[in-house]
Parts: C-alpha cells; structure tokens; sequence
C-alpha cells in the first residue's frame, strides 16, 4: 500500500535533517512541488495515499536534496522581500541578509523623486526588482557579466511585470560609459577563495563566480568602490554588500576614494553586512 502524504513528508524530514536547517519546510515544498498542493492543500489530504507517479517524482526531488543540492534550485523559485524569483543554477541564490541593502535603498533614498539607480551585477535580478517593485517611480539599470544571469533577471522582470528595469550586459561599472546615478547598489562576489565555507555542498551548485573574488574577497568590491566617483551625481549614494569581517576594509575604500558619511549597516543576524557612502561631487583624481 501507498503511504499517505503526511508519512512521506514526515519521513522526508527525518531524512532532511543531516542536510538542512529547515528540514520540515523543505519537505513540505519538495511535497508540494511534486503533488502540485498547495501547503493547505497538503493539509487537507495529508490522509491520502500518494500516486505511483506522486511518489516518484517526490522521491527524486528529495535525492537531490539530501545531495546537498539547494532547495531553490530544485523548486526553481525563492522569495526574496515580497517577490517571488524564478532562480537556476546559472545565478547565485538570493539570501535574506541582502533584504537589508534594499532596505538600507528604501530607507535613505527618496521614495517620490525619479531617482535612477543602477544594480551591478544582478543575477536573478533580485535587488533591481525588488527596488523597482518598491518604488515605482525610480529608474531602475542593472548589469551583469554574465548572459544567462541576465536572461534570467529578465525573465523574472517580465513574469513580475517590471518591465521598466533596462538591463545591459557587461562587468561591473565598465558597461555603462560616462553614465551617472544616484544611487549605485551592488552584492558583488566577496568570498575569499581559501575559503572553508567554500567547502559546503550548497555552495556547490552555486556559480563560483558569483561567490568568489581574489584578494581576500575584495576585488571586485575594490574596483566598484574606485569607480564609484565617475558614475555617482553629487549627493547620490553607494550601497555595497559584504563579508561580516569585511566592513573595515570597505569603508576604508569609501573613504579613499572621496566618500563622506560612510557606515557599515547590520543584517538581521546582527553581523555587519552593508557599506554605504555619499558622493558630494567634486575632482575625481
């Protein structure tokens, strides 16, 4: 006989536990992605039995978990500040602490003017959709490297219907010629490549390249804070995400290449996560 979806989702926790943090949740939505239930839904039949065709499609959803394989890749979806984004393997997925530079954006930047923003090195899209869905009237540019990362962001750009966030292809502030914001935000790559965090098996499946950056994690965070000035109007901000044990380093870049009022911001875990800094304009040397 079959067992019931209540005793699939409970065993499959059992089994998730070695591997996740949340293992009940994450056997609720392996359940759910491979029965089409809603979690009420589930609820409600948790008494019945699984299909043939229920339970092998949950059995092979749950092996690709306990391989260490990110929940979000294998659901395709995860939420990020009131957005739901379609991820894959092709882009790093988005985590809570950067909610706080997008609230950090909300918070310092003003919600009426049609401030243009630009978010370096997308991804899902996550913080330029997530800013763009916020706030309305801002003018919203992201960039990426990498042609699948922005095919991506795209795709979740039309699926959102945010379609006013433009998108241009290329590294850093090196695509966007003598442009200039008021705002620059960013979640660069900021790990160190010895790294023993490295070594976890959910970091496995992300895109190295969007984790990893030489110099101690500081590479690329250094080239976006140098040329920062160039594409900054007078007044307009720089937000960056960073390592816990990266702030000093970050704000001494701020400070070196001509920023006031810089600060290091903390996420919800209370670690220090976001570099920010004020252009009041001026000669760039």
């Amino acid at each position: 006989m079959n067992r019931n979806l209540d005793v699939l989702r409970r065993e499959a926790a059992a089994r998730l536990a070695d591997v996740s943090d949340a293992p009940d949740i994450d056997a609720r939505r392996l359940l759910e992605h491979a029965t089409g239930l809603s979690a009420t839904q589930l609820i409600v039949n948790g008494q019945r039995a699984a299909s043939d065709d229920e339970r092998q499609r949950f059995d092979t959803l749950l092996t690709r978990r306990l391989t260490g394989e990110p929940l979000a890749y294998i659901i395709g979806t995860v939420g990020f500040h009131e957005l739901i984004l379609q991820v894959s393997p092709d882009v790093l997925i988005p985590r809570p602490d950067t909610e706080t530079l997008v609230e950090l954006a909300l918070a310092r930047l003003d919600a009426d003017a049609p401030l243009s923003v630009v978010d370096l090195g997308t991804g899902s899209g996550a913080i330029a959709l997530a800013l763009a869905h916020a706030r309305p009237r801002w003018q919203l540019l992201a960039t990426d490297a990498s042609f699948a990362a922005l095919d991506c962001a795209q795709h979740n750009a039309r699926r959102l219907r945010l379609d006013k966030v433009q998108f241009i292809q290329g590294q850093w502030l090196s695509a966007l010629a003598t442009q200039r914001f008021d705002a620059i935000v960013s979640n660069p790559p900021y790990i160190d490549p010895h790294d023993r965090h490295l070594l976890d098996a959910a970091l496995g499946h992300e895109p190295r390249h969007a984790l990893v950056a030489e110099d101690g994690g500081l590479a690329d965070l250094r080239r976006i804070v140098r040329a920062a000035p160039y594409h900054l109007r007078p007044g307009g901000r720089i937000l960056l995400e960073h390592g816990c044990d990266q702030g000093p380093a970050v704000r001494a870049m701020l400070g070196k290449a001509g920023l006031d009022d810089v600060a290091t911001h903390h996420d919800l875990g209370g670690r220090p996560r976001v570099s920010v800094g004020l252009w009041h304009g001026g000669r760039v040397d």
